[in-house]
């Protein structure tokens, strides 16, 4: 149901001009615009929206620049204009596209699914079939990798919260791919790709070896409970070895926490020290957490925590490997919330590694079900940009329900959509 305004008016279509800030209560597919809520930027606009036949149109004063044109003693009977033919010529392939999304979305989806589902069969096999668990963990990296490496591109994209609710191996697999990911845009070989693959997707294999309670506490740890925790890379190279896992698998276990600055665990190792792949898994393992923290309350939306790890632990990361990890995200990741140039709401789904800056959006649209919800490529659409960030308390409730924005942020890559 289309939400009105209080201050919203409504007016006849010849009172339209630019600098109107208009509303379409129709159908998002019974219109040929990008978004049902507008303002009018061209005499185009104008001819195409007295095309529609509606007798009247909602705009809102608040954000309109112009006053409405007086209404006319007669107003003209609507034009057809062979611009309109033009906008739902495009509007008809906009629906194409976004069908296209959609259905690589849900194959992300699957693929992402399936991952979770081997990964979890491995970590099961750790202790009592070993060999077995190596197989399946090489078997997945060499997947993602063949996959990933035979694109020039590549779009991290968000998953829906039905996913499920499996966090560890979420984490696992988002470190993975996030990491792997980073080491392309570096350019390293395809072999150290996916050796640090298999080094990151074990990165935590040794808090198998810890308490549960212990590795998910939610509140602060004692200073005992956490010299237990950072045993957990003690422990994952004893289970690595185990694995028969490569040197240099084990060495991102072993490093993981180790900062350049020498502040990090076990061993407070620094710069050259630590091995460049470890470096790698490191920084996106503490981005990651900064977005899920076993307690929620304390989660950073995932534009707040790249904004962290830049502005307040710099010295931690590798500076080539951070300040290209930022520019591969963007400056607003998926997860994020954002307010378009437009006042649209929507939450960030995908981001191209190699055009950052134009990620793709969910927008909000009362007149579009929430299951069709509309997916607008920043890309294609020069006259919206991002505005800002919000936090999903700053929502609405019908918005948050909308967009549905996840508690725990998961990301797969898709392939296809790179290329």
């Amino acid at each position: 149901m289309t939400m009105v305004m209080s201050d919203d008016a409504f007016i006849s279509p010849a009172q339209l001009l630019i600098g109107l800030h208009v509303h379409l209560d129709l159908p998002w597919t019974q219109h040929p615009f990008t978004f049902s809520s507008f303002k009018i930027k061209s005499l185009e606009q104008i001819e195409t929206l007295q095309s529609l036949g509606l007798e009247r149109i909602r705009y809102s004063p608040a954000k309109s620049d112009a006053q409405p044109l007086a209404l006319p003693a007669e107003a003209p009977a609507p034009a057809h204009s062979p611009g309109d033919d033009a906008a739902y010529a495009a509007k008809r392939a906009r629906i194409e596209r976004l069908l296209a999304q959609q259905q690589r979305a849900a194959a992300c989806e699957r693929e992402f699914l399936s991952a979770v589902r081997a990964l979890k069969a491995m970590t099961q096999n750790v202790f009592a079939r070993p060999e077995q668990a190596r197989e399946e963990g090489l078997a997945l990296i060499k997947a993602m990798a063949d996959s990933m490496l035979t694109d020039a591109d590549v779009a991290i994209n968000l998953m829906k919260d039905k996913i499920g609710s499996e966090e560890t191996y979420h984490h696992a697999l988002n470190v993975t791919l996030l990491a792997m990911m980073l080491a392309k845009e570096l350019k390293a070989p395809p072999e150290a790709i996916r050796v640090m693959g298999v080094g990151a997707l074990f990165h935590d294999i040794g808090k198998l070896e810890l308490p549960d309670s212990l590795v998910r506490k939610q509140d602060a740890m004692s200073k005992p409970e956490r010299s237990l925790f950072q045993q957990h890379c003690a422990y994952g190279v004893d289970i690595a070895r185990k694995l028969g896992l490569s040197g240099e698998a084990t060495s991102i276990i072993a490093q993981h926490h180790e900062h350049m600055d020498g502040s990090g665990y076990p061993k407070g190792l620094q710069g050259q020290a630590i091995s460049m792949l470890a470096r790698m898994v490191g920084l996106v393992n503490a981005y990651d957490n900064l977005c899920n923290p076993n307690n929620l309350a304390q989660a950073l939306t995932p534009h707040e925590a790249l904004s962290v790890l830049y502005a307040q632990q710099r010295s931690r990361y590798d500076a080539t490997a951070l300040s290209t990890f930022v520019r591969c995200m963007g400056v607003y990741p998926p997860g994020t919330l954002v307010v378009l140039s437009n006042d649209s709401m929507g939450i960030v789904t995908s981001v191209n590694s190699s055009r950052p800056l134009k990620p793709t959006v969910l927008v909000y649209d009362p007149s579009v079900p929430k299951e069709s919800a509309v997916l607008v490529e920043l890309e294609l659409e020069p006259d919206v940009s991002i505005a800002r960030t919000l936090k999903p308390q700053q929502l609405p409730q019908p918005v948050y329900d909308y967009l549905s924005p996840r508690k725990r942020q998961a990301y797969y890559f898709d392939a296809q959509q790179a290329r």
